[in-house]
């Protein structure tokens, strides 16, 4: 059974750092395209980052040079490692899976079949 589960949020202060966390079971995540993407409350859900199946990685505009995708396909998992962070940057973060190889207009959401239960960053002082 296909299984994203993402762990690693938790309250951070201006400028800090997290590593987000996305273990996948029931599918190879260097197989098709990963995304994280976000939503903060009140706001629709952005796509935040994407891995191709050839590990070729797109970020939203408001996260580059801030925030990386890896994955590591020994363990099956896809990590958003992510630093200096701001209060914008708060929202519950999602990992999902595509059904297909490329990240082409990942930030539509579109063809992403499978998708986590999300974890809160809090960014805040």
């Amino acid at each position: 059974q296909l299984q994203l589960v993402e762990s690693g949020g938790g309250l951070v202060q201006p400028g800090g750092s997290l590593r987000l966390s996305c273990a996948a079971s029931g599918l190879t995540v260097n197989s098709d395209a990963m995304g994280w993407f976000r939503q903060a409350p009140g706001k629709d859900r952005e796509g935040v980052s994407c891995i191709s199946s050839l590990g070729g990685t797109n970020y939203a505009d408001s996260v580059k040079g801030r925030f990386t995708i890896s994955r590591d396909n020994a363990k099956n998992t896809v990590y958003l490692q992510m630093n200096s962070l701001k209060p914008e940057d708060t929202a519950v973060y999602y990992c999902a899976a595509r059904s297909f190889s490329s990240c082409v207009l990942f930030r539509t959401g579109s063809h992403f079949d499978s998708w986590g239960q999300g974890t809160q960053v809090t960014v805040s002082s």
